[in-house]
């Protein structure tokens, strides 16, 4: 049974879905996507834990950002602490996984375990000048074009490339896509990052560590996977195959296996 709601927390109101009991387990998706993401582990993940699952500021059913600037570190802090989670295992994708390592980095008394796929990492500047691109493109064809033309931009994009080959998986991604707001794309996100960034600072992470990468993402988030696993202490790092960006949903099967697996050793 899905409990869900929303929490006014840190100035803003964040959706979220809680299911099951035991340890707590948060889920964090990535940009321009939303909490459905993590359908294909939600159901099996709650059989197991206190499954946590939200819409990051700003997109699924969360609220927009106002002109205050904000973190979503403090943002699922803030969550947790309104859902009387002291602790939590924290497993994020892109997005979700930056944010999930500077929740680990700031405020490491919540953190029990940590599972970062295809990391987004704080501070690293990515290396693939169309990559680097992609995002000011989908801006300015949101601003120029209109917001379906923007979307048509975004799932264009290589990063989703494997996942056209995997059409019932595509069009679960185009449905999300569909259904956001679009706002980062016409606004200026007023955000703020922790500084110094956590590429900086991935060795003082002291909870167990899991990261996973699909084996056909791009150059730049394989990289920051590799550079995540290489400099947070003790830390696994598994390549999933039959993947890519999306690899929670690209291939489920060999992603929650190794979840799974790691998980069941965290506490």
């Amino acid at each position: 049974m899905h409990m869900p709601g929303f929490a006014h927390v840190n100035g803003t109101r964040l959706y979220y879905e809680a299911a099951g009991s035991g340890h707590p387990l948060v889920l964090i998706h990535p940009t321009g996507l939303d909490r459905r993401l993590w359908d294909d582990h939600f159901e099996a993940l709650a059989s197991r834990y206190r499954a946590i699952r939200y819409d990051v500021r700003g997109f699924g059913r969360s609220d927009p950002p106002s002109d205050e600037p904000y973190r979503h570190a403090d943002d699922l802090k803030a969550l947790l602490d309104d859902l009387g989670v002291s602790q939590a295992h924290v497993m994020g994708l892109c997005l979700g996984g930056g944010i999930a390592i500077d929740l680990a980095i700031h405020h490491p008394q919540k953190v029990t375990a940590l599972v970062v796929a295809d990391v987004r990492l704080p501070g690293y500047e990515l290396q693939d000048p169309e990559a680097a691109q992609a995002y000011a493109d989908v801006r300015r064809v949101a601003r120029e074009s209109g917001l379906e033309a923007a979307r048509e931009c975004w799932l264009a994009r290589a990063i989703f490339a494997p996942a056209r080959g995997k059409p019932d998986v595509f069009a679960r991604l185009a449905e999300m896509v569909a259904d956001y707001s679009g706002w980062h794309w016409t606004h200026d996100d007023p955000i703020t990052q922790f500084s110094p960034p956590a590429l900086q600072r991935l060795h003082e992470i002291g909870a167990p560590t899991l990261v996973l990468v699909g084996e056909h993402d791009l150059p730049d988030w394989k990289r920051m996977c590799e550079i995540v696993a290489r400099n947070v202490p003790g830390a696994r790092h598994v390549v999933l195959p039959d993947a890519g960006h999306f690899a929670c949903m690209e291939n489920p099967a060999a992603f929650s296996e190794a979840v799974r697996g790691f998980l069941a050793d965290a506490l």
